[in-house]
């Protein structure tokens, strides 16, 4: 295995593992640009949490036809809320350097900012759509532990996201590592530089510690909504919980956390999170408990029952006019209607020319009279 101090910029090492591997942040590129696996991994993140999301959403009595518009509007409203988020927090790093605040390729999203920005635009999109926002909240938790598990690794692509030294089985470290460390050290004035690092000693892979913590949950807390879910809400609550908890001590590991003075946003953030839910999920699930049968889930609720019925028709009228439409080969339906209507005329006028000859015809009755009179 390669010796730290010898690690080229792009090879990442994981020496108690013997894992060894160069990892380019570019994935391909297309017409000059190039696409970074980064902004890729996040956009497969979202994509297979929208798949997810969408699959259960009757489960949870919400339409999905009403709720596609609050989905998207989600989505664009946590990329915006991550990315100013971030900006706002590192504003001495952008101030008068515009182009930079719309470059997102390298990085630069704040996950507690995409999370706001989601439920701000999204929830706000919901109430004009007329979709229950606490059973779209449940669903959408749980698809944001997906796309965040999986988002994650672009912070392993990018080489940031890492925690300081350590010896445990998990360090990892890379040239790029190495030669940060090296500059910040140099650097004493460096809000990032709060602990003395070591360049040739591996650090915490940050990114992997929240990336398999957020798959984990996806998988639990899937399973207690399925099994367990006692009201609207509540999933909701538990991821704030779930991921706050976490968030707060990998917060404390990493070297790049958004400042305020000496406190850590994100780990103050997280502890709010964490204390708030708590209380809430105690609260709300006594309530509810009290109320005995008295509380109904949105899903068993009336509404929700109509209006995935009328969600069901529709899909099936769809399907019926669809299948009626390929019985007709594409191009030819214009055709197939003027040979039907040149029939029909060809018909009448055929009938018109029998009736006449019909009646040209002598009838039996005439032929006994004339024969008769001979």
């Amino acid at each position: 295995m390669t010796a730290i101090s010898e690690l080229k910029q792009n090879e990442i090492i994981f020496p108690k593992l013997g894992i060894d591997i160069t990892v380019n942040d570019t994935a391909f590129t297309i017409f000059g640009l190039d696409i970074k696996w980064y902004g890729l991994l996040i956009t497969i993140g979202m994509l297979l949490a929208m798949i997810y999301c969408f699959s259960q959403m009757k489960k949870y009595g919400v339409d999905p036809d009403r709720a596609i518009d609050a989905v998207i509007a989600g989505v664009i409203g946590a990329l915006v809320g991550a990315r100013v988020y971030y900006v706002v927090m590192e504003w001495d790093s952008y101030a008068g350097n515009w182009k930079d605040i719309f470059n997102i390729r390298n990085g630069g999203l704040a996950i507690y900012g995409g999370l706001i920005g989601a439920v701000l635009v999204g929830g706000l999109v919901a109430k004009l759509r007329k979709v229950k926002l606490l059973p779209l909240l449940d669903i959408a938790s749980i698809g944001f532990l997906l796309g965040q598990g999986i988002g994650r690794w672009g912070n392993f692509t990018n080489q940031e996201a890492f925690g300081y030294n350590t010896d445990g089985l998990f360090g990892m470290t890379s040239g790029k590592i190495r030669d940060w460390i090296i500059s910040v050290n140099s650097d004493i004035s460096s809000s990032a530089d709060l602990i003395a690092m070591k360049s040739d000693v591996p650090v915490h892979p940050c990114f992997l510690y929240e990336s398999v913590w957020c798959l984990l949950g996806f998988v639990l807390l899937a399973i207690f909504a399925k099994k367990i879910r006692k009201f609207d809400g509540q999933i909701f609550l538990m991821y704030l919980g779930w991921y706050g908890i976490e968030r707060f001590f990998i917060e404390g590991l990493r070297t790049d956390s958004l400042m305020i003075g000496t406190i850590r946003v994100s780990q103050a953030l997280s502890a709010l999170l964490v204390v708030v839910s708590v209380v809430l999920l105690i609260v709300i699930g006594g309530k509810v408990k009290r109320m005995g049968d008295d509380y109904v889930l949105y899903v068993n609720t009336e509404e929700s029952k109509e209006l995935i019925r009328q969600s069901e028709l529709r899909a099936q009228k769809k399907d019926i006019d669809t299948e009626e439409e390929d019985m007709i080969p594409d191009g030819e339906e214009d055709g197939i209607i003027d040979e039907y209507e040149e029939q029909e005329s060809d018909h009448g006028v055929t009938d018109d020319k029998k009736d006449k000859t019909d009646s040209d015809e002598p009838d039996e009755e005439e032929l006994n009279i004339k024969s008769e009179e001979e």
